[in-house]
């Protein structure tokens, strides 16, 4: 006896082939999410470890350490501070104390590039003395300094991240409310 071929008929991989797209159509948007999800924790976390090294490294250099918003933290030594069009955070000894990265006195610790299209709103300097805690741009204690990391997207439907910086200087992940505000 001969033996028969086997294989799919046209009818069945076309079946498969329907019900394979209905599985990725149904997938992608929760895959979506979990990226997006994924990208803000992640530059939350980047946050968090600047802060924590610019309060740690002022404590043992007993010296001025900032952490600053940049909108080229990605140059290295050419890195500057800045308010608008930010792509990441630099973490720096601030010798002279002026608030800015100096190419010339300064040491740069960290720089952390942030995903695309993230804004950042609150505070975007603090910095850190010798005792640990917490100060702003005009050398002020910072009480209740708060960071607020968002995606512009509408997956995940909670798309902002809150930090807060306590008195002590340690920093806190807040919750954030329905209008996408800090709490």
């Amino acid at each position: 006896m001969r033996a028969r071929a086997r294989g799919f008929t046209m009818v069945e991989l076309m079946v498969t082939l329907a019900v394979a797209a209905i599985v990725v159509a149904a997938a992608v948007p929760g895959f979506q999410s979990l990226v997006n999800g994924n990208r803000l924790a992640g530059a939350a976390n980047e946050l968090v470890a600047s802060l924590q090294t610019a309060r740690m490294e002022a404590i043992r250099r007993n010296r001025r350490v900032a952490v600053c918003a940049s909108a080229n933290a990605n140059a290295g030594i050419d890195a500057t501070c800045a308010t608008a069009d930010i792509d990441g955070f630099i973490t720096f000894v601030d010798a002279n104390a002026d608030g800015d990265f100096d190419k010339v006195g300064d040491t740069l610790l960290r720089n952390a590039s942030l995903p695309g299209n993230l804004e950042i709103g609150g505070d975007t300097f603090v910095s850190y003395r010798s005792d640990g805690l917490a100060r702003d741009s005009a050398g002020t204690l910072v009480t209740a300094g708060r960071v607020r990391l968002r995606i512009d997207t509408t997956r995940p439907t909670t798309n902002v991240r809150c930090l807060e910086i306590t008195t002590g200087g340690t920093m806190v992940r807040t919750p954030e409310t329905h209008d996408a505000a800090c709490s």
